[in-house]
């Protein structure tokens, strides 16, 4: 049963037209012994759509070996000035250790696609920069992925995706927040 909870492609829809998935509430059923499902199944669409999204980006990619963190760290760096950026700033915005980054950066660098520099105004430091080759890569893979957001979010207003990416965003400060707050740290409110 639980290998459906993320892959079911039955949905069906409530009494008030919204879309649920019997499969996950079925499953979710174990978890909640009063019933209620609904953060349960919010949860595993929210993992659901992550998914499909992510399927796409491996699709758009073309076989170019790219993951989503790599991806997610190519951009970064193409968004950066010419110095780059370092591993942990990297890690930082991305919200991943160092570790990962260091991974990611390797990879990309073994496909010529980034580059690690001295840091001019600290020799000690290491930075990143995106080569030409990265952003060529970038370039072949910005109309695809239009194509496919565009596809994916059909039929969603301008009004319905600034309110997804706002309550996608309210998950991630709850989420920050209580992480903050199981570490015994003052939670710092979101910066505006």
């Amino acid at each position: 049963m639980m290998k459906h909870v993320h892959n079911s492609r039955e949905l069906s829809a409530g009494a008030d037209g919204r879309f649920y998935d019997p499969g996950v509430r079925a499953a979710m059923a174990a978890f909640a012994p009063d019933g209620d499902t609904l953060a349960l199944e919010a949860a595993a669409a929210l993992r659901s759509a992550t998914q499909a999204v992510d399927r796409l980006r491996a699709l758009g990619a073309g076989g170019r070996g790219l993951s989503t963190g790599g991806l997610d760290v190519l951009v970064r760096l193409a968004a950066a000035d010419e110095e780059g950026l370092t591993v942990g700033e990297l890690a930082r915005s991305g919200g991943v250790s160092s570790r990962n980054v260091t991974g990611l950066v390797d990879t990309l660098e073994g496909d010529g696609l980034v580059q690690r520099v001295r840091d001019t105004a600290d020799r000690r430091s290491v930075r990143v920069v995106v080569t030409d080759d990265g952003r060529a890569w970038l370039t072949s893979f910005r109309e695809p992925t239009r194509r496919a957001m565009a596809a994916v979010f059909r039929g969603f207003t301008p009004e319905d995706l600034t309110a997804f990416r706002h309550l996608c965003l309210r998950l991630v400060d709850n989420q920050r927040l209580l992480e903050e707050h199981l570490a015994g740290r003052p939670a710092a409110p979101p910066t505006p």
